[in-house]
């Protein structure tokens, strides 16, 4: 419903646009592939199989959890650093941030999940839990700076407008820049960020802990089943936060009913 919803948006940007999108393609692989993987790796002592087929269970769960995890903290971040990008350069961010640029990244991001999924798979877990916790401190640094960043030139900004009496023309200059279509734009994708750290910290935590040998069967489920709600909430927080989603939504819905 969101990656139907989001092609009828247009008060995004179309590059921040198809951030969302890939970051909805990830939820809904998450929802079809990882989840279902680790209900079945939860489920399987209780009903009592063969040690190797629990085994390959686990590790195509694992897999599937690092690629997909992976390319979600990535897009996250770039979404951060997109609105980022879209506040300092004014004009000059359409030309710098285009749809093949977006691409491209995306490309790159799921080429790296692979990679830890690959590796996962193959039973590199240490290696990889310490530098997926290292990476998640690394991106949730960026997309903190980021929005400090942001919150600091939007006062300036509103700063210079109440000094000159002019909404949006400092210094007489038009900014080419809707404020408050941008400051929702952000708040959305704050909400999206918070969600990301409640849902991965614990995770991570569980992570570096196994590197010790001190965890257990049970919190490593639940973590995991935390990790995994993060892409249930991310359609919810879509509809509660971006207006225009919601009611393109709602349209859908009206339309699948009636026909």
């Amino acid at each position: 419903m969101i990656l139907i919803a989001l092609r009828k948006v247009s008060s995004v940007h179309p590059p921040t646009k198809l951030f969302f999108r890939y970051l909805a393609v990830t939820d809904l692989c998450t929802g079809f592939i990882a989840q279902p993987l680790l209900a079945i790796h939860m489920l399987l002592p209780v009903i009592g199989v063969d040690w190797n087929t629990l085994i390959y269970i686990g590790r195509a769960e694992n897999a599937s959890g690092f690629i997909l995890c992976s390319v979600s903290i990535l897009t996250s971040t770039a979404i951060s650093v997109d609105r980022l990008l879209a506040l300092l350069l004014k004009m000059r961010y359409r030309h710098v941030v285009t749809l093949r640029r977006v691409r491209t990244v995306m490309t790159c991001f799921w080429l790296i999940g692979g990679s830890c999924g690959f590796l996962s798979f193959f039973g590199r877990f240490i290696a990889l839990y310490a530098a997926g916790s290292g990476l998640l401190i690394l991106f949730v640094v960026i997309s903190v700076f980021a929005y400090t960043k942001i919150f600091f030139t939007l006062r300036q900004r509103q700063a210079q407008v109440q000094a000159h009496g002019r909404q949006g023309q400092p210094n007489g200059v038009r900014i080419p820049l809707n404020i408050a279509k941008y400051k929702k734009t952000v708040s959305s994708i704050a909400w999206v960020q918070v969600a990301l750290l409640v849902c991965y910290v614990p995770f991570a935590i569980v992570g570096l802990s196994a590197i010790y040998g001190r965890t257990t069967f049970f919190t490593w489920n639940c973590t995991a089943t935390l990790l995994y709600l993060n892409s249930s909430l991310n359609p919810v927080l879509y509809c509660w936060k971006m207006k225009e989603v919601r009611q393109a939504v709602k349209d859908t819905v009206r339309q699948v009913y009636f026909v």
